[in-house]
């Protein structure tokens, strides 16, 4: 790509935060998307992301588990006052590879304490709780995240899949900076009321998996590495439903075509144009996608051409659930009260 466009910065809910107005997801390097990428191949992605502004670096504890963190440390080595950097805690697994989620308060502290390890760094950007601990009242996870914050050991508090009611109650404990939810033109649940709760509370809205898990930039399942979870924990990419979903792609194509815009590009701008404190976080592995990417904030769409791009994917004719198993998302997930956890 001959010249990329200058990737503006923008704030971050209210408490402070500048990031750049795209940031980079960077789970795929290490995680789920099939095989690790090579780790020299990742850094020399990382820097070249910073070089284009791209600076609002996303990880995660278990990405890996654990490797994804180590990678971005090397990344940012020497350039550490030069990006943004997020990372999350909550899930945890046991000695069999079980799953659950934990927000109690040791958990927290120790899951920062291994992250910052991890990650080489004196202190977290944004700090989040990336899924509700159904188990315990979310001011007592956001109280010991406060902790932390007043410890030097994180600058920001963030919360991922979290329902209205919990990010109300979170907010009241502690000003909760952002809030990651997945956002794009097939994932629209969240514009009921989650959106309007983070608007209403000054609360920043970092968007994931913005291309439809790379579904809008062209991925297709047979391209999928061996070992991708999207071949068996995501319904949309099953034979069945994708072949119902590939007409909305072909309907961005065409509109791509008037505009001089990849597919990819239209979903992204889409993103981009839904308010000033909305940074998507699309995650690659490949420098001419990260260039795609940066491009779409250089798209300007009027609103008329807004709403010809939603259009484009009507939502109510999506086939599949964004994810398998949904128990863990904002809509099925919530923290009991807090009353509860006192009495215990």
């Amino acid at each position: 790509m001959a010249c990329l466009p200058t990737v503006p910065r923008i704030k971050l809910g209210s408490q402070g935060l500048e990031v750049s107005a795209q940031g980079l997801g960077c789970m795929g390097m290490s995680a789920f998307y099939g095989p690790p990428k090579p780790e020299a191949d990742m850094i020399d992605l990382i820097h070249y992301a910073v070089d284009k502004g791209v600076t609002f670096l996303d990880t995660s504890d278990v990405y890996g588990p654990h490797t994804n963190e180590i990678l971005v440390g090397k990344a940012i080595k020497g350039i550490r006052d030069k990006v943004q950097l997020a990372t999350k805690f909550a899930v945890a697994f046991d000695d069999k590879g079980n799953l659950s989620i934990r927000g109690d308060p040791a958990f927290v502290r120790a899951a920062c304490e291994a992250s910052l390890k991890r990650i080489d760094v004196d202190y977290i950007d944004l700090y989040y709780q990336h899924r509700v601990d159904p188990k315990v009242p979310i001011e007592v996870t956001v109280g010991e995240m406060k902790k932390l914050v007043e410890e030097g050991k994180v600058k920001y508090l963030g919360l991922s899949e979290a329902s209205a009611s919990d990010i109300r109650r979170a907010h009241s404990v502690h000003p909760i900076t952002a809030v990651q939810l997945e956002w794009s033109l097939w994932a629209r649940d969240v514009e009921e009321d989650v959106i309007p709760t983070c608007r209403e509370l000054g609360i920043g809205i970092v968007a994931y998996s913005p291309l439809g898990r790379g579904f809008f930039s062209g991925k297709q399942i047979e391209e999928f590495a061996e070992g991708d979870f999207r071949k068996i924990a995501m319904p949309r990419f099953l034979p069945e439903n994708l072949e119902r979903n590939k007409v909305f792609y072909e309907q961005l194509c065409a509109l791509g075509e008037k505009k001089k815009a990849t597919p990819g590009q239209l979903a992204l701008a889409w993103v981009h144009h839904q308010g000033l404190e909305v940074a998507p976080i699309p995650g690659t592995t490949k420098i001419k996608n990260l260039e795609e990417n940066i491009g779409a904030v250089g798209i300007k769409l009027s609103k008329e051409e807004v709403k010809e791009v939603e259009d484009a994917v009507p939502i109510d004719k999506v086939a599949g659930d964004r994810y398998g198993d949904m128990s863990n998302t904002w809509r099925y997930a919530s923290t009991p009260p807090l009353s509860s956890w006192q009495k215990a």
